[in-house]
């Protein structure tokens, strides 16, 4: 891991734009963040739209994990920004648009090369550069991971030991397997599902709910499409990694 470029954003926080290998991503540290008192971290998952794209509402939620005391990170998902394409995904993406515009059912062929491969080669990555953060002296744990693609995050929460709780956010496609994984899960999640979401199965994301073996597991559904989530859903979430995180 390399740094490539540091600002210090208006509420005191420091942005950090870095590499790793060919993965570009960046870090947000809290004022208070020192090698003589490291602070917890949070993994900032984001769908497949592009870093820069999402980088405003990723910017918000540091801001947040930092007002509570955590540094955050996020990394350029793998086919995203200017990372190489992944034909495979890329196809599929096309397979769902001509599905979805023809009102035809989805079929488990095409969400699971949407998403298998993603999450297959998104997991080791998000596990090395967990890895190259741990390494900084201002960050000590325990680390959380918040947001989507959600299988990612179902993957993160079975394999990854130093993930101590996950809030998840419900509105991606999600292949069958990760309803198997979702059972060997065990650390504590929250979950917020958009019920109006125009592009989410509800009944998939509930039943994705229901197979997490975690014995603490929480559901904040609110009314609204996908990118109507309420601020006070974001204070729950900040509430539940309190309780994980402090």
């Amino acid at each position: 891991m390399h740094f490539t470029s540091e600002q210090r954003l208006d509420d005191g926080v420091v942005e950090r734009e870095f590499a790793l290998g060919e993965i570009p991503g960046i870090l947000w540290m809290p004022a208070s963040a020192s090698a003589s008192a490291p602070v917890p971290l949070i993994l900032l998952g984001l769908p497949p739209l592009g870093l820069r794209r999402m980088h405003p509402r990723l910017a918000d939620r540091a801001r947040h994990a930092a007002a509570s005391g955590y540094a955050s990170a996020t990394i350029e998902l793998p086919g995203s920004g200017d990372r190489p394409r992944m034909p495979v995904v890329d196809q599929a993406r096309a397979d769902l648009r001509r599905a979805l515009e023809a009102g035809e059912p989805v079929g488990d062929e095409i969400v699971d090369a949407l998403v298998l491969p993603l999450v297959d080669k998104a997991v080791p990555e998000w596990q090395a550069t967990l890895d190259a953060l741990l390494a900084l002296p201002e960050i000590g744990g325990p680390v959380g991971y918040s947001g989507g693609v959600i299988s990612i995050g179902v993957r993160l929460a079975r394999v990854e030991p130093r993930i101590a709780a996950a809030v998840l956010f419900a509105g991606s496609f999600v292949p069958r397997v990760m309803f198997d994984e979702a059972r060997q899960v065990a650390i504590p999640l929250h979950v917020l599902l958009q019920w109006d979401d125009e592009g989410n199965d509800r009944q998939a994301a509930l039943g994705l709910f229901d197979a997490f073996g975690s014995k603490e597991k929480s559901l904040h559904a609110n009314m609204g499409g996908h990118t109507g989530v309420p601020q006070f859903a974001g204070d729950v979430a900040d509430q539940f990694f309190t309780r994980h995180l402090s």
